[in-house]
């Protein structure tokens, strides 16, 4: 086989679209230290491909060789090539262009007197001599794919073509925000991006970015930052409102390489949950760094793709550590304004170690109890002859529904009021027949809502005031919040089912009355491998004889008289599920058990309730919409509220 046939065949892999040659020749100047980078294209890129840098040159004889196969001076041992630093290493992206293009380099080095121009037209070596020009490199690919028709008949239209081409260089610029970029198309600028003066790295990507993309995304973009023993990202996400319907603009470096990786893009859209729905994609631009001996950059002809020793391990580094940056833009006002009140939130658990212990309270992983109550079982309360949980004590929540009301206890001290709710009057921790707990009593002329307000405003504590039985509304240090009622519920009993199947260890109420379920001998089998998840969810269940199935115990949060039904749904929902991946089966499983579980709209809730449940709702990892997408929170400034006055 001849030189020329075989560049022909190696750039079939190499050269796929004028969006390919752009790649090699600016990644080449950015090896070569450029601090400036043009780029001038003509007719889409089919005309003409032309870079120029002010990278360090080359000399003549350099200039001759790089057009040869494999012709590099990046790589000298076999070791180099396990620790890759540079963009380019093989040495045949200028031979394979060459070789169904006409090219003509020229290049100088700050040593030279005079630069050199070398000319090549399908592989073969037309003209050598001095020229003029700068400091640095100019190659101009001309007429792509002029001696390969077919290749040039399989080009797409001028706007595809132009627009990968776009992509390509904006994915460059991105990663080197130190380097002024200009993208020149038939004579119209698209880009002229001056190279950043900030020495601050995340100032001069934000600037890039903003650059690339508009100015009108300034508030939208979310920074990351993490750091592990070996790994580190830096970046920006794009708030859930910068999203697009495709995955145009996600942008995923490692060592400063763009790669493509729809496993850890997948991370990065996991670490949003909910918050941008389905069939939409966020927007990221994140750069990971780690030892270049753990990532092989040679497994992809264009050098696109790379493959990781611990690919499953990055992903989780990944998804946690964009979660963390979205947690802390979207800060959650606290409720309680109190030097006490703030400590204990901070020495709260998070929603995944949530449990329920006696009194109401969360317990934290290692059994200790928060200061804090978990309150999210608004159901009418079972009475004792129904149900109690495993220590016998009654653990669904206070039923909002009761018409009896619960003296008030004055003596009872702020941090201990949900506490109350779950006591009946007398101290007593079980509650008999005739004892409901219930919300505040109901005064004329509304002087409930005025004695809540004075109540907490004496405690430290804001006010929480419920809106039509469906919204609770709070006002914050910049204005006013509501937060839907059953949506935030949602939330927080999807996040704490989650963790319950994660730890196979959930909270369980035992029914004094077991009932019992006729099944088909499909939902035998499929009771059979879902036992593990249905114990831990809190389920106590006892196979009978043929295909009847006592229920004995059920989790805390179910509502009484909805054991048969929510254990049909969720049998159910596992047989429309049962071809997903694990982890996606245990969603939609939580899931089912959040919606069968939450507070119905239109539900009234107590004070403390209301209170406890905004508290529990801004320990959850995504506290701003609920399971299906929909928002838990509407926040309005005093800005907004100005304006609806006209002010």
């Amino acid at each position: 086989m001849s030189d020329r046939l075989a560049n022909q065949i190696a750039a079939g892999e190499v050269v796929q679209r004028p969006a390919s040659v752009a790649k090699e020749l600016i990644e080449n100047a950015l090896d070569a230290g450029a601090s400036s980078i043009e780029v001038l294209l003509k007719d889409a890129g089919s005309t003409l491909v032309q870079v120029i840098d002010d990278g360090c040159g080359m000399g003549p004889g350099d200039a001759e060789r790089c057009f040869e196969r494999h012709a590099t001076s990046k790589l000298r041992s076999v070791d180099d090539l396990e620790r890759i630093r540079t963009l380019g290493f093989r040495g045949e992206a200028l031979a394979s262009i060459a070789a169904v293009a006409q090219v003509t380099l020229k290049t100088k080095r700050v040593e030279d007197d005079a630069g050199t121009l070398v000319r090549v037209e399908g592989g073969e070596q037309v003209e050598k001599r001095p020229c003029a020009i700068p400091n640095g490199t100019s190659v101009a690919v001309r007429n792509l794919f002029f001696n390969v028709p077919a290749r040039r008949n399989f080009l797409k239209t001028p706007a595809t073509e132009l627009k990968h081409l776009t992509q390509t260089v904006q994915s460059l610029a991105l990663a080197n925000p130190d380097t002024a970029v200009r993208l020149e198309h038939d004579g119209h600028e698209h880009y002229d991006l001056p190279a950043a003066p900030d020495s601050d790295w995340h100032a001069a990507t934000r600037a890039r970015i903003l650059g690339l993309f508009g100015g009108d995304h300034e508030d939208e973009l979310v920074a990351v930052e993490d750091e592990s023993s070996d790994l580190r990202l830096r970046g920006f996400v794009g708030a859930p409102s910068f999203h697009r319907k495709t995955r145009g603009e996600q942008f995923l470096f490692v060592n400063g390489r763009a790669v493509t990786d729809r496993y850890l893009s997948h991370a990065v859209k996991k670490a949003y949950g909910e918050l941008v729905p389905d069939g939409a994609f966020p927007f990221f631009a994140l750069f990971l760094a780690m030892n270049p001996e753990r990532v092989d950059v040679n497994v992809h002809p264009q050098k696109e793709e790379v493959k990781f020793d611990d690919q499953s391990g990055i992903y989780g580094f990944l998804r946690s550590a964009v979660r963390r940056a979205l947690g802390r833009v979207h800060v959650s006002p606290q409720m309680d304004d109190g030097d006490d009140e703030a400590d204990n939130e901070e020495d709260s658990p998070g929603p995944e170690s949530d449990g329920t212990g006696s009194g109401g309270h969360a317990v934290s992983g290692d059994g200790t109890s928060s200061p804090r109550p978990t309150p999210t079982s608004f159901q009418p309360q079972r009475s004792s002859g129904d149900a109690t949980d495993s220590s016998g004590r009654s653990s669904s929540g206070p039923s909002p529904q009761s018409p009896k009301p619960r003296p008030e206890n004055p003596s009872v001290s702020p941090g201990d009021q949900s506490d109350a709710l779950y006591r009946r009057p007398d101290g007593g921790d079980e509650s008999s027949p005739g004892d409901a707990p219930a919300s505040p009593p109901h005064r004329e002329g509304g002087s409930s809502s005025t004695s809540a307000a004075d109540e907490a405003e004496r405690s430290g504590r804001r006010p929480v005031w419920g809106l039509h039985d469906t919204y609770v509304v709070t006002p914050t240090e910049t204005g006013m919040m509501l937060v839907d009622q059953r949506a935030a519920h949602l939330r927080v009993l999807y996040e704490r089912a989650r963790a319950h199947l994660r730890d196979q260890q959930g909270a369980s109420q035992r029914l004094l009355f077991p009932h019992t379920v006729d099944l088909s001998p499909a939902e035998v089998e499929l009771l059979d491998e879902l036992r593990d998840d249905l114990d831990a969810l809190g389920f106590e269940l006892e196979r009978l004889s043929g295909r009847t199935v006592s229920v004995r115990g059920v989790p805390a949060d179910v509502p009484d008289g909805n054991e048969d039904t929510i254990l049909e749904e969720l049998l159910e929902q596992y047989r429309s599920a049962q071809d997903a991946v694990e982890d996606e089966r245990r969603e939609h499983l939580a899931k089912t058990m959040a919606q069968r579980s939450a507070v119905d709209r239109g539900q009234p809730l107590s004070e403390e309730e209301r209170r406890a449940l905004l508290d529990d709702l801004f320990d959850c990892e995504m506290p701003y919409a609920d399971p299906t997408g929909t928002p838990t929170i509407v926040k309005l400034s005093m800005e907004e509220l100005a304006d609806r006055f006209g002010r």
